[in-house]
């Protein structure tokens, strides 16, 4: 059994013992937290309507927050002296999904 779910501002392909990263999650280490479903997929039986994805609950136990790998941002202009150099690292949250209840 498998689901698709919404996380973090893109769809991810989870199922039960998955260890995924997704954009930060307000929740601290030990807690659960709930992802919404768009696809539920159960052995020949694929199930897509809004109403029995309703009933779906996909669960998952967060581990730890991180960062995600340094972006160099540079921007320069030739014979102005124009130089401007900035960086940037996601916040990142690993969640483990614990249960997907149909």
């Amino acid at each position: 059994m498998y689901a698709i779910v919404r996380a973090g501002g893109r769809q991810e392909k989870v199922s039960v013992g998955d260890v995924l990263t997704i954009n930060r999650v307000h929740a601290a280490a030990g807690e659960t937290v709930d992802l919404a479903p768009l696809l539920l997929v159960d052995g020949s039986t694929v199930t897509s309507d809004a109403d029995a994805l309703a009933k779906v609950k996909v669960t998952a136990e967060v581990i730890q927050d991180a960062k995600g790998p340094k972006i160099v941002i540079q921007k320069y202009k030739n014979k102005t002296g124009y130089k401007r150099r900035q960086g940037h690292r996601q916040p990142l949250t690993q969640v483990k999904i614990t249960a997907i209840d149909a």
